[in-house]
C-alpha cells in the first residue's frame, strides 16, 4: 500500500469525508477540487480580489491537516458580526496568502505547510470559471450558488451544465491523474461540486486515460434542485453522461437506512434517502461494493472510517 497514489475528485463535505478517512492509511493523497464555487464569503472575495474560490479548497485542507485541532477549527471559523460578518477565517487567510505571494497555488502550498497537511490540494483549473445550467424547461441558471441553492422550481431536472468560459485543466491535476493508482469520485453535490471538475478542458480525457482503478461513491441522500428523486442508478447515469460510459471499475453504495428521526431533519430540505437495487446495474461491467457506510450519529453522511476501509480494500 505504501507509495500508492490516491486522487479524490470533488469538493465540499464529501471530499472532506473521504480524505479524513484515507489520511489514516500510508498512501499519497491528492484532492482535486472544483473552482466553480461562487457563493457567500467566497463570492465576495472572488469579486473584490479576483482570486480563485478559497471556500472550495478549505475543506480539503482541513481534512488533510495534522495541525493542532484549534488551528484546524480556526480555519472553519465564521464571523457573525461587524464588517466581516459572513466571512470565513480560512477564506480570508487563503486570500491574504494569495495577495502576499501573488499566486493561488503558492497560497495553497503555504497554507498546507501551516496546517501540516498530509497530501496536496490541487485546483482543477487555474482560470476563473462560472457554472451555467439549463433546466428541462429551457430556463438558464447562472452561477454555482444558484444551482446549489435553487431560487427556481427545484423539482425541475437539470438538463445540461457547462462552464463559462470552459477553462483549461491545471497541469498538476492532469499529472496527478496520470500518476494515480486509485481515483475516487464523490460523494458530493453532483452538479455543483463534482462534475465542474470534469467540465474543465482536458480533465475528462486525462481521467479516462489514467490506468488507475476508478471508484464512484454514490450519495446517501438526494439534494433538492440537483438530484431530486434520484436513485443510485440515476446518480451513476448522470456521472457517465459527462465523464464517459463504463469509466468506473467500482461503485460504492450504502445499504443502511437512517432512522426516521434523523431523516425528519432532511425533509425540510426536501432531501430523500437514495435507494439502489443491484438488479438496476445488471450487465454493467463494474464491481459493486454494497455495505453499511452510514455514520452512526449526526448528519446523514458516509462514515469516514467505513468508507476508507472499503476504498483501501481495492488495493
Amino acid at each position: 500500500m505504501k507509495n500508492k497514489n490516491v486522487v479524490v475528485i470533488g469538493g465540499g463535505t464529501g471530499t472532506y469525508t473521504v480524505l479524513s478517512g484515507l489520511k489514516k492509511y500510508p498512501v499519497n493523497l491528492t484532492a482535486i477540487v472544483s473552482m466553480a464555487d461562487d457563493g457567500g464569503s467566497t463570492k465576495l472575495l472572488r469579486e473584490e480580489f479576483g482570486i480563485l474560490p478559497p471556500g472550495s479548497v478549505r475543506p480539503a485542507l482541513i481534512a488533510l491537516s495534522n495541525a493542532p485541532q484549534t488551528l484546524a477549527e480556526l480555519f472553519n471559523f465564521r464571523f457573525h458580526r461587524g464588517s466581516l460578518n459572513g466571512h470565513n477565517f480560512g477564506n480570508l487567510f487563503i486570500t491574504a496568502l494569495t495577495e502576499h505571494f501573488g499566486s493561488f497555488e503558492k497560497a495553497l502550498e503555504e497554507a498546507g505547510k501551516i496546517l501540516k497537511i498530509q497530501g496536496q490540494v490541487i485546483p482543477s483549473t487555474l482560470q476563473r470559471v462560472r457554472l451555467v445550467a439549463e433546466l428541462e424547461n429551457g430556463k438558464i441558471v447562472q452561477g454555482e450558488t444558484n444551482v446549489d441553492v435553487p431560487k427556481h422550481d427545484g423539482t425541475l431536472r437539470i438538463k445540461k451544465i457547462w462552464l463559462q468560459p470552459p477553462g483549461k485543466a491545471n497541469p498538476r491535476a492532469v499529472r496527478a491523474l496520470k500518476e494515480a493508482h486509485l481515483i475516487v469520485v464523490g460523494p458530493g453535490d453532483v452538479f455543483s461540486s463534482i462534475l465542474p471538475n470534469f467540465l474543465v478542458q482536458g480533465m475528462k480525457g486525462s481521467f479516462q486515460r489514467s490506468k488507475a482503478k476508478k471508484v464512484y461513491v454514490c450519495n446517501i441522500m438526494t439534494k433538492f434542485g440537483e438530484t431530486t428523486h434520484f436513485r443510485a442508478e440515476s446518480f451513476l447515469n448522470t456521472m457517465e453522461k459527462y465523464i464517459g460510459e463504463g469509466v468506473f471499475d467500482y461503485i460504492i453504495l450504502n445499504t443502511k437506512k437512517p432512522p426516521v428521526e434523523r431523516v425528519k431533519k432532511y425533509e425540510k430540505e426536501k432531501a430523500e434517502f437514495v435507494e439502489g437495487n443491484p438488479k438496476e446495474f445488471k450487465g454493467r461491467d463494474f464491481t459493486i461494493i454494497r455495505k453499511d457506510f452510514l455514520r452512526k450519529t449526526g448528519f446523514i453522511r458516509h462514515d469516514p472510517d467505513k468508507l476508507a476501509k472499503a476504498l483501501i480494500s481495492i488495493f
